[in-house]
């Protein structure tokens, strides 16, 4: 069998640390802990394997990345490979000075994230009091640093509704790019999975204020809109198909095919500190395990669709039907797609408003979104 095509991106989570505490983070239910993170020589060289691998494309994630000393020296070494920098932060921890730096050591890109539109419902999702505010002002240091500025927002029942404001916060914010993502109920998010449910009719009036938007705003910024998996008729292909573009390495050095994929217990994932990134890359039996189209069951085996969304989500269908090799039940030929949408009625219909957030240090607490 041929080595697969070189990835495309590499996701770098530096760290599971964050001073937020949102209730649908995509990080693992158990963080590593700042003893077991990579150190900065490891990770400069996991950026040297990844240039010889052919990766193009380096984001800098975490947890919040800007709580490592290290995050301009890891930054510049990327750009020194030829790397494409892009920062993913939450833009609490990094004043002007810290965004200078990182454009001087090479950062080439931001990507913000915002949890409402509002302060006191904003810095209620994140956890984090006087979040918002801070936020703003770090889109003003990333504008006059010339850096172009993504804003994020995860949505869910709690601030679909504020959707519009949310639009125009990152159009005042100056962001070239609007991504408005839907929550993934991976992880702690499944755990708060009856707080986070939208309603049908939510959902259907986010499609709608989003058309409109994009109408208005053509030229000025681009907006992308990904929908809710419990609300589709077939799955996403998985980081563009599982081991096809994407790798990603943990705080702890792991190499994943996404973000999510330690839920799978049945996966033999390698580290950095053990193979290089591109023997991992190439035959890693985490990587091998759901690449292609070989492995899959019916009905996605003689499915046309096979090698568009190569069976969607595997960390989903484990949470839902209890084996990663079942087709995705967001797909409407799945076995278990109504199982699917019976359960995303019931968590829309009669689900709590509180949500249960995570804390790196302390333990989990309850709290409600206020005005909701």
């Amino acid at each position: 069998m041929s080595a697969p095509e070189p990835p495309m991106g590499l996701l770098a989570e530096l760290t599971h640390r964050c001073p937020l505490g949102c209730p649908y983070c995509s990080n693992p239910v158990e963080l590593t802990r700042a003893g077991a993170e990579l150190d900065t020589a490891t990770w400069l060289r996991v950026i040297d394997e990844a240039a010889e691998l052919g990766v193009l494309q380096l984001h800098l994630s975490g947890g919040e990345p800007a709580v490592r000393p290290d995050l301009a020296a890891i930054t510049a070494r990327a750009a020194e490979r030829g790397i494409y920098t892009n920062l993913i932060t939450a833009g609490v921890l990094l004043d002007e000075a810290g965004i200078a730096e990182l454009r001087e050591a090479g950062l080439e890109h931001v990507q913000l994230s915002v949890q409402d539109s509002r302060a006191a419902q904003a810095d209620a999702i994140g956890g984090y009091a006087g979040g918002h505010a801070k936020k703003r002002a770090f889109a003003e240091a990333v504008r006059a640093a010339g850096l172009p500025l993504t804003v994020n927002a995860v949505v869910h029942r709690q601030n679909l509704d504020r959707l519009s404001g949310i639009i125009e916060l990152a159009l005042g914010m100056g962001a070239d790019r609007l991504e408005i993502a839907h929550a993934q109920y991976h992880g702690w998010a499944y755990a708060n999975r009856a707080a986070l449910m939208p309603t049908r009719a939510q959902v259907d009036d986010a499609v709608a204020t989003v058309e409109a938007a994009r109408y208005r705003l053509e030229g000025v910024m681009a907006i992308d809109h990904v929908l809710p998996d419990y609300d589709a008729r077939y799955p996403k292909a998985c980081m563009g198909g599982w081991g096809r573009r994407i790798l990603v390495v943990t705080p702890a050095g792991r190499v994943l095919p996404c973000h999510a994929a330690e839920t799978i217990p049945e996966l033999t994932v390698e580290t950095v500190r053990d193979r290089p990134l591109a023997a991992i890359w190439n035959d890693g039996p985490a990587f091998e395990r759901f690449r292609g189209t070989a492995w899959m069951p019916e009905p996605c085996r003689s499915c046309e669709r096979r090698a568009i969304d190569f069976g969607g989500c595997r960390c989903q269908a484990l949470a839902l039907t209890g084996d990663a090799a079942n087709t995705d039940p967001a797909c409407t030929l799945s076995p278990y797609h109504d199982r699917l949408r019976a359960l995303a009625e019931q968590d829309a219909a009669g689900g709590t408003g509180c949500f249960v957030y995570r804390g790196y240090a302390a333990q989990p607490r309850r709290g409600a979104v206020p005005g909701t």
